[in-house]
């Protein structure tokens, strides 16, 4: 039978997506990525504040004798669980970049930028699923855990970057707005990287350490909870200093908007890490500060993507789509 991606049943549908693919279904895959990554990174977080770090004591068997939680005298079942759990997401994760591969594999006329993108998701699921091994086996050394977020990150623009290239085409980059502007916004992403390590060191000194064994950055917490704040507040001032540099110079409106969702996020994340500090660290507020902070880099990736554009991708040539290649489902 035909995939179509306007199927009626949409299982074919889905098959078409990544085996017939358009820049419009591999957009959405790349998309999809984006939105893994940070689902992820998101619920190791929760892993950490619900002390279940070493819920799975071993790697790669959640226990000695097993692959999968069992009764053990020294650990909770919940914790195990949860620990668990967070692994297995890792499948689903590497099935979406499995899928971005193969959409990108199959995709007509096929561009290497994508393919290369598009590679670089299952090589850093798996990168991780082994430095998480490492995580485990230092018992949660702060440095190994931080390590695991950043890696994270990187994906995650890797992911972003693939999304923005498939609406794109493969020509020189040309810049949508002045050069000073494309050039602060390239320092603003880089402060908002600077911004996640600290955070990184505040989060590896303070508690919620994912397990009581779980060692600690000797640093005093005060000083580097205010360090990343004065980070935030250049952070914030490079956003606003953006923002105010398109408005004026008639920039395109993506842009204006994209810098916008920028600054709101920022300030709503100031919000929660206030919150959270003036209540001794609560875990739920951490959670959302570890979204928040994954929603920030996901908003400067999107603002620096749209400082700068491509040639648009040719017309579709006359003959039969790419969408209905026969295939056996």
């Amino acid at each position: 039978m035909k995939l179509s991606t306007d199927h009626p049943n949409p299982l074919v549908r889905g098959l078409a997506s990544f085996w017939a693919p358009t820049p419009r279904s591999m957009r959405a895959w790349a998309l999809a990525s984006v939105v893994a990554n940070a689902g992820i990174t998101v619920t190791g977080a929760g892993v950490r504040v619900t002390a279940s770090g070493l819920g799975c004591p071993t790697w790669p068997q959640c226990t000695p004798d097993s692959f999968v939680p069992v009764a053990h005298p020294e650990v909770s079942m919940l914790n195990m669980l949860v620990e668990f759990g967070n692994r297995l997401l890792t499948f689903l994760v590497l099935a979406v970049g499995a899928a971005c591969v193969l959409a990108a594999w199959r995709l007509l006329p096929r561009r290497r930028a994508l393919m290369r993108l598009a590679l670089l998701q299952p090589v850093g699921v798996l990168a991780q699923a082994l430095w998480g091994g490492l995580v485990v086996r230092t018992a949660l050394n702060p440095f190994t855990v931080g390590m695991h977020y950043l890696l994270s990150t990187g994906l995650i623009a890797a992911c972003w970057l693939l999304y923005a290239r498939a609406s794109e085409g493969d020509g020189p980059v040309r810049s949508v707005v002045h050069r000073d502007l494309r050039v602060l916004g390239h320092v603003l992403l880089a402060a908002a990287f600077v911004l996640l390590v600290v955070g990184v060191v505040v989060s590896g000194t303070g508690p919620h350490s994912g397990d009581e064994i779980a060692s600690r950055f000797d640093l005093d917490i005060e000083a580097v909870a205010r360090f990343h704040a004065d980070v935030a507040y250049i952070v914030v001032g490079l956003t606003f200093a953006l923002l105010l540099g398109l408005r004026v110079s008639g920039a395109p409106l993506a842009a204006r908007r994209a810098t916008l969702a920028l600054l709101v996020v920022e300030l709503s994340q100031g919000v929660i890490g206030y919150t959270q500090y003036f209540l001794a660290v609560p875990a739920a507020l951490v959670l959302l500060h570890v979204l928040g902070s994954t929603l920030v880099w996901i908003a400067a990736l999107r603002v620096v993507t749209s400082l700068r554009s491509r040639e648009p991708l040719p017309a579709a040539p006359a003959g039969p789509s790419p969408t209905e290649v026969a295939a056996t489902v």
